[in-house]
């Protein structure tokens, strides 16, 4: 290969004047580029994978890439040491092709994908378990024995088709698109005539415009099956379940990490990358990647042609649907933060590259604003607050916090800035919940020796978000850390040290780690952790406030969120993520994103109770409040800068004499 490189670089003095070739290691890819492009634009093209957590910003320091040979410059981004750039390190977004160029990529973090055959733990279905409500899907699939043409009856294939279905069904008023017309004379003549019409129904009750479209024709009876999918793209992860329409059965699940973490770990780093060249059509392909490996696996896995899916419900966070429908989120970002669509229409399989039914309806759920999208209306559904008489605090914990509080009567909601620490970026040995991380710390108060437990009970590689939490809060109550974050330095133990960014805790030495390096948390890591649990604590505080409500008031609290499920509430009050009251007002739901899609699917009704969250949500903006700032800044101590407010912390600490 580097014989090969060394041929093509010398072989025209004109191309490379113009151009460089640009070699990739180890894989030996070689890519040829424009002059001026930045190195990362280059791994793109040459399908070299190159993670982007902070899309391309240059703020997270990790697509390092080391250039072994050749001409390149650079723009800036975090720093980088002197040895480092001595050694040939640089940053793969900021580095800018000048020449020909040898750059070796070290490993990367793999986005895997996480197959998991039944929904468990917090998710309130079981995935056995039948829809309990009404079942009223928007699908049908009707039966037909239709005449064949004669000369007696010439007819046309279409007129004929829509007749039987109005004297054999009482179904009026039938479109189909132009696809489905294409292949009709054909379908019709090779089941002879007798087939199974697949029908998305509409709602008129939403729409009254609405009226039955033609999704497929099968051969044959084939109204004993009926399937489609609920879809939850998370900023972290997607979900999938695949259900029985007939039944309102949940038949299977599967979720992936979203392949979009690549180029970007929150939404606002995928709104910037989607600025860049190709940028957006660029998002778009990697969510339905993700989502159309995990449609494979499932449809593999139950043995159903994904012919026979008709129907998709989409939620996700307003972001989110906007890439997965390919709309520019640019607005989104910029004051006054306006999303193209609250109310997405309704699209084609085909139209966004799902691989189901190309003609299936994929319909995705209504946002609030630009902040609180449908995973919030759809966690809304499935959580029954929008149902009950209780004063109800809706948290959904996750990169972009979201909140709701209020009962039948009333929803007010709002977003914070949470960020995406607590799922490992912007903490130096921080990492998704996979096998290997630190999942829960105990941290004796005598020795200040730690006990981990690990996901696989493995080596440790990192710490996930339920083992920060953990670890902040036994070092907080030990005495490691103070009130403002900082590490006691005067502790007798080797496990306190200075390190390159200040004090730091040894919480796995190199020896006992799967990593060969010691597992550390510093205080660069817990002021990033105090920025996510403060934006959070302030929120649900000013948005109980702005209805002169306080906390002591409110009945129950939901925690919503795949990684909600994993919080240990006791240690969440003690460092102030979670108010102090007492545990059984706490209830986990789980994924209710990925329920309420489920919900919608399998029964209009639910689905149009919905649009009535939607409507009746009221969406306060915190940057446009004026004591959002004041709250947060009280909450970036542990637990707060009021410790009245945390009667249970202050039993504690008075006990432990921390």
């Amino acid at each position: 290969m580097c014989g090969l490189w060394v041929y093509e670089m010398g072989t025209s003095d004109e191309r490379r004047n113009r151009k460089a070739i640009v070699v990739f290691k180890p894989g030996g890819q070689v890519i040829e580029v424009e002059i001026g492009t930045l190195l990362s634009e280059a791994a793109v093209l040459a399908g070299v994978p190159l993670n982007l957590p902070c899309g391309g910003q240059g703020r997270c320091g990790r697509c390092r890439v080391k250039i072994e040979h050749g001409s390149v410059s650079h723009r800036g981004g975090v720093r980088l040491s002197t040895v480092d750039r001595e050694q040939g390190w640089a940053l793969g977004c900021q580095t800018v092709i000048k020449g020909d160029v040898v750059v070796l990529i070290p490993e990367q973090e793999k986005i895997e994908v996480e197959f998991k055959p039944r929904v468990v733990g917090a998710e309130r279905i079981a995935i056995a378990a039948e829809f309990s409500g009404e079942l009223d899907p928007s699908i049908r699939h009707v039966y037909l024995r239709i005449p064949p043409p004669s000369l007696a009856d010439q007819t046309s294939d279409w007129d004929r088709l829509r007749r039987e279905l109005v004297l054999q069904h009482g179904i009026q008023n039938v479109s189909a698109s132009l696809s489905t017309l294409r292949t009709l004379s054909r379908d019709l003549r090779e089941a002879e005539w007798n087939v199974t019409a697949v029908l998305d129904m509409g709602d008129p009750i939403l729409d009254p415009c609405a009226h039955p479209r033609l999704i497929d024709l099968l051969p044959g009876d084939q109204t004993d099956r009926c399937y489609g999918v609920a879809i939850d793209i998370g900023t972290t992860s997607n979900v999938v379940y695949l259900v029985d329409l007939r039944s309102g059965r949940v038949i299977d699940r599967a979720s992936a990490y979203n392949a979009q973490i690549q180029v970007g770990e929150d939404v606002i780093s995928r709104i910037i990358f989607a600025q860049k060249q190709d940028g957006l059509q660029r998002l778009q392909r990697l969510v339905i990647k993700t989502l159309n490996g995990l449609l494979e696996e499932l449809t593999t896995r139950n043995q159903i042609p994904p012919r026979q899916i008709s129907k998709a419900v989409v939620a996700g966070n307003t972001t989110m649907i906007q890439l997965f429908l390919e709309l520019d989120p640019r607005y989104i970002r910029e004051m006054p933060f306006i999303p193209t669509l609250s109310q997405p229409l309704p699209v084609t399989a085909e139209e966004v590259g799902l691989a189901i039914n190309p003609q299936a309806t994929v319909d995705c759920l209504p946002v609030v604003g630009a902040y609180v999208g449908a995973d919030i209306t759809a966690g809304v559904l499935a959580s029954g607050m929008y149902d009950t008489d209780a004063l109800t605090l809706f948290i959904d914990v996750g990169t972009n916090g979201e909140i709701v509080l209020g009962n039948r009567d009333w929803l007010i909601t709002c977003a914070c800035s949470a960020g995406p620490a607590f799922e490992g970026s912007g903490v130096r040995h921080g990492m998704r919940a996979t096998a290997g991380a630190i999942e829960e710390v105990w941290i004796d108060a005598r020795t200040y020796e730690p006990t981990c437990q690990t996901i696989g009970n493995l080596p440790a590689r990192g710490i996930c978000g339920s083992g920060m939490i953990g670890l902040l809060a036994e070092m907080f109550i030990t005495g490691i850390i103070d009130k403002a974050g900082k590490i006691r330095r005067d502790l007798p133990t080797p496990r306190v040290r200075v390190g390159d960014h200040g004090g730091e805790y040894v919480v796995v030495w190199a020896n006992q780690s799967a990593v060969g390096t010691d597992i550390v948390i510093n205080e660069v890591d817990i002021e990033n952790l105090l920025r996510t649990k403060g934006a959070i604590y302030a929120g649900f505080s000013v948005l109980v406030r702005s209805v002169g409500v306080e906390l002591a008031d409110v009945e129950q609290v939901f925690i919503a969120g795949a990684f909600g499920q994993y919080i240990n509430i006791e240690k969440a009050i003690q460092i102030g993520l979670l108010p102090d009251m007492p545990w059984d007002r706490f209830h986990y739901l789980g994924n209710t994103s990925a329920l309420g899609a489920f919900y919608a699917l399998v029964s209009r009704p639910m689905r149009r109770q919905v649009v009535e969250i939607a409507r009746k949500m009221t969406y306060l903006e915190l940057s446009a409040d004026n004591s959002f700032y004041d709250q947060f800044m009280s909450a970036l101590f542990l637990p707060h800068t009021d410790l009245t407010a945390f009667p249970s912390v202050i039993r504690l600490l008075e006990r432990t004499g921390s």
